[in-house]
């Protein structure tokens, strides 16, 4: 009797175990199908299109160009004999930067100042003698052309000396030589690159809607992008008359440089000009624009959906975007979240 009593309570809490596995399996799958429908959906954060005031102050980048630059060439012909500046030196205006073999020059410039001196007594004595009727007229003539002649071969031996002295027709810094000490020169020999950068040109661009809120003269703040944050003071020197096939307007900012010329030409900048007004427009945060400004888009969520738009912008500040087509006041913006989604994908807002 207790055998069977025995065998009666296995068989219960095999029965009962059977049934609580078979509970947990399916407790289980419904979880995980939940957790499958959950999966479907990507979380995302949002923001509404809200129409609010903006500043009509803007931005604008651009590269720093020099406000001279020269490539300079040999004017003469002869050997090196010294190269005083060297790349990197700075130079001012009308300081020797090479000298060339001027010898033959010189007894050019010698033989045409003997010439010339000699032209000259040549007249004097000729018309001293055509006051007196002693010669003729063409005689006379001819001295005089003589004289001219002696006089001009004088100046343009002299010229070429000189050029045996070639000296720098700008202030800046020497960016590239191109000659050794020995080098021979001919008439158009590359010798420097010479850069200005005590002035710049900072060459952005600016929108059909923000060029007609500048003028020349305008004052405008500028900053290096690989600076340390320091401002410079810039001024608009020039607006194109036309724009370019994007509709943008070629802007130019002169811009003093540093003491120690921090601002290197090729360095990128950024330009704010202030505009003391305001007016209504659709913002957006920045980080919910997809890709770049150049070639932004946006996703909406409807329906649990996320749909993506190419937007247009305008203004961009530095947390905010003005929208001026693509997305309408009230419409649900993805805000985070964005690199996890498709055209058409579920979403969940957290």
């Amino acid at each position: 009797m207790k055998k069977i009593i025995y065998i009666v309570v296995v068989i219960a809490v095999l029965v009962a175990v059977g049934f609580k596995l078979m509970s947990n399996k399916e407790q289980m799958a419904a979880n995980a199908a939940v957790a499958e429908i959950k999966s479907d959906a990507i979380p995302v954060a949002v923001t509404e299109v809200k129409t609010a005031k903006l500043d009509k102050s803007f931005t604008a980048q651009g590269n720093f160009a020099p406000i001279q630059s020269l490539p300079l060439s040999s004017e003469t012909q002869g050997q090196i004999q010294r190269v005083l500046k060297r790349k990197g030196d700075k130079v001012r205006a009308g300081e020797l930067l090479i000298q060339v073999e001027s010898n033959t020059m010189a007894a050019d410039l010698a033989t045409a100042q003997t010439n010339a001196e000699k032209a000259k007594r040549d007249l004097e004595r000729f018309e001293n003698l055509a006051a007196g009727d002693a010669i003729t007229q063409r005689q006379l003539e001819d001295a005089r052309l003589a004289a001219k002649s002696t006089q001009a071969q004088l100046v343009a031996a002299r010229q070429r000396l000189n050029k045996t002295r070639i000296t720098a027709p700008i202030s800046g810094e020497i960016n590239e030589i191109y000659v050794e000490v020995g080098s021979y020169l001919n008439m158009g020999t590359k010798l420097y690159d010479i850069v200005n950068v005590d002035k710049l040109k900072l060459q952005v661009r600016a929108s059909e809607s923000e060029v007609l809120l500048i003028s020349k003269g305008d004052k405008v703040t500028v900053k290096a992008d690989a600076g340390s944050g320091q401002e410079y003071e810039g001024i608009v020197t020039a607006i194109a008359a036309q724009a370019d096939p994007t509709l943008k307007f070629d802007v130019e900012i002169e811009v003093k440089n540093t003491a120690d010329n921090n601002l290197r030409a090729g360095m990128y900048g950024t330009a704010y000009f202030k505009v003391d007004d305001q007016r209504d427009a659709l913002l957006l945060p920045r980080e919910a624009i997809v890709g770049s400004i150049q070639n932004p888009s946006i996703y909406v969520v409807k329906d649990g959906k996320a749909t993506q738009r190419t937007v247009k912008v305008g203004v961009v500040t530095q947390d905010q975007v003005e929208i001026l087509e693509g997305v309408k006041p009230g419409e649900q913006v993805v805000r985070s979240g964005q690199i996890n989604l498709r055209e058409g994908i579920k979403v969940s807002v957290l």
